[in-house]
């Protein structure tokens, strides 16, 4: 309970009152509630493991580079990241190059050339 004093025109408390604080309406969610399957869906990758590269091999590897003096934290991150992407790129265009040619096993042609 609150006590409020209300004021009068010539600034004295006329009166006070207690007043009960009403309580706060719910909060309406905006979005629907989501079915159960899309509940069970599998986390993004941030969420699980943030690479999937070991960001100190990442790490080594920078500093391989002898133009190279100093590689932040985000750096290193991004890199990796970058990395992951390629490779799953070149591997998933090896893979359907592979299944033309009615094949399960990757060779280094569904790479393309390397030579």
């Amino acid at each position: 309970m609150a006590a409020t004093a209300v004021a009068g025109a010539d600034g004295p408390p006329l009166a006070v009152s207690s007043v009960a604080a009403a309580p706060a309406p719910p909060a309406e969610d905006p979005e629907p509630p989501t079915p159960a399957s899309a509940a069970l869906a599998p986390a993004p990758l941030s969420a699980a493991r943030p690479a999937r590269l070991p960001l100190a091999r990442v790490k080594a590897l920078i500093k391989a580079d002898p133009d190279v003096t100093l590689a932040s934290q985000e750096a290193v991150f991004i890199l990796a990241r970058a990395a992951e992407l390629f490779v799953e790129t070149i591997a998933k265009d090896a893979y359907i190059y592979a299944q033309q040619g009615k094949r399960k096993t990757l060779q280094r042609k569904d790479l393309g050339t390397l030579d």
